[in-house]
């Protein structure tokens, strides 16, 4: 090998050492960035309003009833080119009242009364059917599925459905118990079935006053023009899903966010307060077989209400990409006022990094950002990354509901 071979292979040898053993002593005196180290263990939000901004504004609603505003003055500035108008409401709805259950406790306390367990899932109008087994005032009877997952157990028989009616007393309510809660129903009846491999419990009541006696979404002390537009706008929201009964949940709605709160008697039963909740459903009552409903050509509009806002409504386009005619951004200056809105005139809250990894289906998130805003501040579209440099885009709907944000109107905080 000639000098000069040899001093080019010497050459090559220690440029190809250096370039293993740089990495490695940059290590020991540099350490290497560690995404580890800098994935935020928590995320930190500042905003402003509770819910998802679409339609009525609970706060913006007080306040404009505490002004002097009547119920269709209140409802006709949330909602677009309506009218609120009397509309059959003569229906019986089906709520859930228990969901994907295991078992449920069922008791009547009042004195006097009793408890009847009925085969199968009977219409609220039949009354020829015997029951297959009853129950004295205060006497439990635990329901719970079968090993199989097919049948009922707890009633004699093999029973895939029961429907249950109480009576008698002075004032004959059903409690049902579920885990660590417990429900008083007075009205209707309530039927359980096996549906997928679970407990589906629902009552049967009038749509028209029974079922909006148990609606519990405002406080009793507000003024009567805003309980009166409550009532219309959850008449409204109830009679818009009067359709088939869905499979999922055997319901039209259920008893809970997803729907309306529905908490049965205890809204009625209030002390004081109850008496003013039942005054308001009543005075929205036309006759025997009308009611006061917020109507869109004609028909019942699905009334979306929520608690209150960052500053101004949002369209249901802006929230969840579908349109509807009725929906539109108002000012709702109430929301964020402290005075009027305590809690949530602005806010500041933190949230898990497990919380917000999972809203993006992603392993981790190391940053967050705002990609768009609506004309009503509200985030429409908010970009999560991960430490292998995975985005993904959510809606900001769906990321205040994934991460249990107040409400969309938020802004991360670094």
């Amino acid at each position: 090998m000639s000098e000069r071979a040899h001093l080019l292979m010497r050459m090559f040898s220690i440029r190809r050492i250096a370039t293993l053993l740089i990495p490695t002593l940059l290590s020991l005196y540099f350490p290497a960035y560690s995404f580890a180290q800098d994935i935020p263990q928590t995320f930190s939000f500042t905003g402003a309003g509770y819910g998802h901004g679409v339609g009525m504004s609970q706060i913006g609603g007080k306040a404009r009833a505490v002004a002097g505003e009547s119920a269709t003055t209140i409802l006709k500035y949330y909602y677009k080119d309506v009218e609120v108008a009397p509309i059959v409401d003569t229906a019986t709805i089906r709520v859930n009242i228990g969901h994907l259950l295991k078992g449920a406790i069922f008791v009547t306390n009042s004195k006097g009364s009793s408890l009847s367990f009925y085969p199968g899932d009977l219409p609220i109008s039949d009354t020829t059917t015997a029951p297959i087994a009853t129950f004295s005032s205060k006497k439990k009877v635990p329901i719970s599925i079968s090993i199989d997952k097919k049948s009922i157990q707890g009633i004699p028989g093999n029973h895939s459905a029961l429907t249950l009616r109480w009576s008698g007393g002075e004032l004959p309510l059903l409690s049902m118990t579920q885990s660590t809660s417990t429900g008083s129903y007075r009205y209707g009846q309530v039927q359980i079935k096996v549906v997928k491999a679970a407990l589906e419990i629902t009552n049967s009541l009038s749509l028209r006053d029974e079922y909006l006696l148990g609606i519990s979404e405002i406080s009793s002390s507000w003024p009567a023009a805003m309980l009166e537009a409550q009532t219309i706008a959850s008449r409204s929201y109830a009679l818009s899903k009067m359709g088939a009964i869905k499979g999922s949940c055997d319901c039209n709605l259920y008893s809970h966010i997803a729907d309306q709160n529905f908490v049965g008697y205890a809204k009625e039963g209030e002390a004081k307060f109850g008496a003013i909740w039942r005054a308001a459903v009543l005075r929205t009552i036309v006759d025997t077989s009308t009611g006061l409903a917020v109507l869109s050509n004609g028909k019942p509009i699905q009334a979306y209400f929520f608690s209150s806002s960052g500053g101004a409504t949002q369209t249901t386009a802006d929230a969840w990409g579908g349109y509807t005619s009725y929906t539109q951004s108002v000012p709702d200056t109430a929301s964020v006022v402290v005075a009027l809105n305590p809690r949530f005139a602005s806010w500041k809250v933190s949230t898990t990094q497990a919380l917000v990894a999972a809203a993006f289906i992603l392993p981790d998130v190391i940053s967050l950002e705002i990609v768009s805003r609506n004309e009503a501040g509200a985030v429409t579209r908010i970009k999560g990354t991960s430490s292998t440099g995975v985005s993904k885009i959510l809606r900001g709907d769906t990321f205040r509901s994934r991460a249990k944000l107040p409400s969309p109107w938020f802004t991360p905080v670094s």
